[in-house]
């Protein structure tokens, strides 16, 4: 199957807690407080499971933990979600991230290969 993803898919286990989201216009939804998991993250983005339904379009603020001592704080908006067992897996893109931070997850590719060739 041809891969359509502008960015490699990485795996990476992380949970995160999404407390409100918000969209432009000052829109914001409160009290969500939904624990998610984190599967899969890009240079672009990343791709989670929830157990509730997320809207599209929104945003949320988030400290990414790549590895125990590195990590970095972004925006993430909503752009897809699909129903899956047990909940909903959502992909999300990055925005207005730095291309300091994008390096970060090229390290965090190239630290995942080292370890798998070992």
């Amino acid at each position: 199957m041809l891969e359509k993803r502008r960015s490699e898919r990485l795996p990476l286990k992380l949970e995160l807690k999404i407390t409100s989201l918000f969209k432009q216009d000052n829109v914001i939804i409160k009290d969500i407080n939904e624990g998610i998991e984190v599967v899969d993250i890009s240079r672009r983005g990343i791709g989670f499971k929830c157990n509730q339904m997320l809207p599209l379009n929104y945003y949320f603020d988030a400290k990414i933990h790549l590895t125990k001592d590195k990590f970095f704080y972004c925006v993430i908006k909503i752009i897809r979600t699909k129903s899956i067992e047990n909940g909903y897996f959502v992909g999300c893109e990055f925005v207005g991230l730095a291309d300091i931070l994008s390096k970060s997850v090229d390290e965090y590719r190239e630290e995942i290969k080292t370890t798998m060739n070992k």
